[in-house]
């Protein structure tokens, strides 16, 4: 009974593969057309991601209105779906294609900055907005070593390594050995990239608040940069309507700035503010998973 269970899963992902990589035919705005029509569609038949957006919007306290959470719920449905079109096109497009489409960058010289100190850039990068844009830019002009976790669906193991180590970008698996490999990139004074809303293993973070309540948070990125020295970025890629094309946003964190779990998340909130219509809210960051919970309020 094993063989035709096995034979079944490798043909989807054989199927799989194949369908995503029509993407890379079309255009950004044909692209994000379809991200847009799926995005209807899981609005209005998705209850419990719909659900769980808008009760994650409401404790971020950035919606004043029930009328607003409204739109900004079905808004961030759209914003959410197009992720998933864009990025398979990203990995499986020309590299200078998908550069392209980048029409505006604020901040570049923060990076210039950093490149001349010499110690390194740790770059953060939420789930906000186009988040395969940024690492990808970079990289075509400078090594980079991102961090990654492998998915749990192994035919997207070859997807994502084939899509994101172009360039002079090289993936670091979320395990020790990629620690390491990220600890010596900043030591050759290269750059790392890191998600760090990302929901760490066991025994990997810290509960700190988030929007003004208790989420498990890493403590990788904040030990990174004591120990070095480094120039932390938070960087993302701004969703242009119409299929336009991204606008890349970097902003410079002191010294300092994100040296406990708390100060990171408020980083990340400050970040989110600045376009909250593209955050993935539909990610539980308040989910208690295999680590203990966090500590009941005084």
């Amino acid at each position: 009974m094993q063989k035709p269970i096995t034979f079944l899963k490798q043909a989807f992902s054989i199927t799989a593969i194949n369908c995503v990589k029509l993407l890379r035919f079309l255009p950004l705005p044909m692209i994000h057309i379809l991200g847009a029509i799926a995005g209807v569609l899981y609005f209005l038949f998705n209850y419990k991601h719909r659900m769980l957006t808008k009760n994650n919007l409401a404790q971020s306290g950035l919606v004043s209105t029930a009328w607003a959470m409204q739109k900004l719920v079905f808004k961030n449905a759209i914003e959410s779906s197009k992720v998933a079109f864009e990025t398979f096109a990203i990995w499986f497009k020309p590299q200078q294609n998908v550069l392209a489409w980048v029409k505006e960058i604020n901040g570049w010289e923060h990076i210039e900055a950093g490149l001349q100190a010499g110690k390194g850039i740790i770059f953060l990068t939420p789930h906000l907005g186009c988040y395969e844009i940024t690492s990808l830019y970079y990289g075509a002009r400078y090594p980079m070593a991102v961090l990654y976790r492998p998915p749990r669906q192994a035919w997207l193991l070859p997807l994502i390594h084939d899509g994101r180590a172009r360039g002079k970008i090289t993936l670091a698996p979320a395990n020790a050995q990629g620690v390491k490999q990220l600890l010596q990139a900043l030591k050759r004074g290269e750059a790392i990239g890191i998600l760090p809303d990302q929901a760490p293993l066991e025994g990997e973070g810290e509960w700190a608040p988030f929007f003004g309540r208790p989420a498990y948070t890493m403590t990788l990125a904040s030990k990174l940069a004591e120990r070095t020295g480094a120039q932390v970025l938070m960087a993302f890629g701004e969703r242009l309507p119409y299929g336009r094309g991204y606008h890349i946003h970097i902003r410079p964190i002191v010294a300092g700035g994100i040296n406990t779990p708390a100060l990171l998340n408020a980083e990340i909130e400050r970040t989110i503010a600045q376009c909250p219509s593209q955050y993935l809210w539909m990610y539980d960051r308040y989910k208690v998973r295999n680590q203990a919970p966090p500590p009941a309020p005084a």
